[in-house]
């Protein structure tokens, strides 16, 4: 399936409540031109309403290869401005909006696409992936949000480094300081990344919404500030209906109990 006003480079599927979505331009290694920066934001402002969770994947080899260059048209300085937050808008829509984004990183996920990736809430690896900011060794500086969110992931030491030497990491290494949460086997990432969405469907949406909005705030607040908005989050949380049955069905015997590996 796919919604009317997307672009042909996005593609959209649906499996149960979780919404796939796939950047298809495999043939310009799923760089990101206008049309599609633009398309995700429509996405993911209004998905569709049976959906609670999404996998962000892509077709071929390569996640994304960031920036479409040849729309690398010259701007003055306030084009380039208002271009540089269109991709910012765009993905606080992934990131702060109201599904968790499970991506599926292979091959190329450089520039713009790393930038992408990293919007989204979880990152599966295969042993393709490698890990890049060309940026720098091109004179440019990045301009799609990464400054913001990869020093989240990796440190602003580690993304520095990457910036001035033009320093690439592979899958393993990437996945060792904090670009994926899971590293899997080739050709695993889609199957892995679905049953992670799967399992996201069937948190309530009041702790969904929790953990996309107030929990990056928390981590962004002062420690006063952080604990007063988590205590409003878990009052709100804690008083839904759907809190109050689940807690029931546990005391009961009836709800999941957390148990290690190899427990009975």
């Amino acid at each position: 399936m796919n919604e009317p006003h997307l672009p042909t480079s996005i593609v959209t599927d649906r499996h149960g409540d979780v919404l796939v979505v796939r950047l298809a331009r495999a043939q310009k290694r799923n760089a990101l031109d206008d049309a599609t920066v633009l398309g995700l934001e429509r996405l993911f402002t209004s998905p569709p309403s049976w959906a609670r969770s999404a996998v962000l994947d892509a077709e071929g080899d390569h996640f994304c290869a960031g920036l479409d260059l040849s729309e690398l048209a010259e701007r003055d300085t306030v084009e380039g401005l208002h271009h540089s937050r269109m991709w910012h808008a765009a993905f606080a829509r992934i990131e702060r909006g109201r599904l968790p984004v499970v991506a599926v990183l292979r091959g190329a996920v450089i520039g713009g696409g790393l930038e992408l990736a990293s919007a989204c809430h979880v990152r599966v690896a295969e042993p393709s992936a490698y890990f890049a900011l060309p940026e720098g060794q091109r004179g440019l500086f990045v301009g799609g949000g990464a400054s913001v969110r990869v020093p989240r992931l990796i440190g602003t030491h580690r993304m520095t480094d990457m910036m001035l030497t033009g320093r690439v990491y592979d899958a393993e290494e990437g996945h060792r300081v904090g670009f994926s949460q899971y590293l899997v086997e080739t050709d695993d990432g889609y199957k892995r990344a679905l049953e992670l969405a799967e399992k996201m469907a069937t948190v309530s949406p009041v702790t969904t919404y929790g953990v996309i909005h107030a929990l990056p705030r928390i981590g962004e607040a002062d420690p006063d500030q952080g604990f007063f908005i988590e205590s409003l989050m878990a009052a709100v949380a804690g008083g839904s209906d759907e809190a109050k049955t689940l807690m029931r069905e546990f005391l009961d015997g009836r709800g999941s109990r957390v148990r290690g590996e190899g427990e009975a």
